[in-house]
């Protein structure tokens, strides 16, 4: 029996990567990842090698059934030099905190948009569709608009085995978040990168595609981020409001650290309008959805045991694979988390 095996990678453009993926049909596959070979592709149309010398290597980290194909599975990987060794654009690679102690839930806030038109579901051209208010958690044709392709995507990302949590309408018209939640830096980039591709490969069918600039519609409208909800052993247990304080004061002096690696063009996000604090400030808070870092009530109700949300990274930060803080930042176990986090989002893009 022939099997279908999707390779899908990231590219080397910058500042932001794009998923590329192509198609390896094998005979008699087991379904598991260590049956799936290493093979190679053109590192000069994707910006990662020369003409010259231009092979890449693709190596296969994760393997999740295609929901979309008969006999067919999706295959994240990673890029490597011809010689084996990590390829610079590969931030997967620099993981080296693979105890699980960590747990994260991302929130992907998107704009879907018409091929036709260039602008978001429900915005008509040469105008604008009612103001916010009325978008999120919408229901109903007048404000309620992409559910067929949201609704497909879910199913797909089900079925496929990704811890997929939920999906709603956003503040803006034709904005979407789904949420996924992992435990571990690796699969949390692979799972969340996996339902990015389920998604972009549906909008083909669609006449649509998916914008990930977090600021696309500019004016009084909310742009998109990928909210990181995040734990550890300490964070989960402590009971402690003063821990939780010190942990969200252990940010404060790596900002710039940490909006050097949340992506680009986020300055026209984070305003300190719209859900968001200024790019250049720092402050946290109970609920506080304005704030760099909200304290979820719940963390609260359940005695200060449970979870932060750091909402300034964006749709194009490198929070997509995540490396260990290097030493010099983790003085500490409760000091350097701060640090420590910032370094996991590096590489989950």
């Amino acid at each position: 029996m022939k099997t279908k095996l999707e390779y899908i990678w990231l590219d080397g453009y910058k500042p932001t990567q794009n998923m590329r993926s192509k198609t390896k049909v094998v005979e008699n596959f087991s379904g598991n990842l260590e049956d799936c070979p290493i093979w190679s592709f053109d590192g000069s149309s994707t910006r990662q090698a020369e003409g010259g010398s231009s092979d890449c290597l693709l190596k296969p980290v994760a393997i999740y059934p295609d929901p979309d194909r008969i006999n067919g599975f999706l295959v994240m990987t990673e890029v490597l030099n011809a010689d084996g060794t990590p390829h610079p654009s590969n931030a997967r690679a620099t993981i080296d905190d693979d105890d699980n102690d960590f747990w994260f839930g991302f929130e992907q806030e998107y704009f879907i948009m018409d091929t036709a038109t260039d602008l978001p579901l429900g915005f008509p051209v040469g105008g604008y569709p009612g103001p916010q208010g009325l978008y999120y958690c919408s229901v109903g044709g007048k404000n309620t608009h992409g559910r067929d392709l949201v609704e497909e995507h879910a199913d797909q990302c089900i079925e496929a085995g990704l811890n997929f949590e939920g999906i709603n309408q956003e503040v803006a018209s034709g904005q979407w978040e789904f949420q996924l939640f992992a435990k571990g830096a690796k699969k949390a980039g692979d799972e969340i990168w996996i339902a990015r591709y389920l998604l972009d490969r549906l909008t083909e069918r669609y006449g649509y595609y998916i914008e990930y600039h977090p600021k696309p519609v500019k004016g009084d409208w909310n742009g998109s981020g990928m909210h990181a909800n995040f734990s550890n052993t300490t964070l989960r247990t402590c009971g402690s409001q003063e821990t939780y304080e010190k942990i969200c004061e252990a940010f404060r002096p790596v900002v710039d650290e940490h909006i050097a690696v949340y992506g680009a063009y986020n300055d026209q996000r984070l305003t300190g309008l719209h859900e968001t604090q200024s790019i250049d400030q720092f402050s946290y808070g109970v609920s506080d959805r304005g704030a760099s870092i909200r304290i979820p009530v719940h963390t609260v109700e359940n005695g200060w045991k449970g979870y932060l949300e750091d909402r300034r990274p964006s749709l194009t930060s490198e929070l997509m694979y995540i490396k260990r803080v290097p030493s010099f930042l983790s003085m500490s176990p409760l000091l350097g988390l701060g640090s420590r986090f910032a370094k996991t989002l590096i590489g989950i893009y």
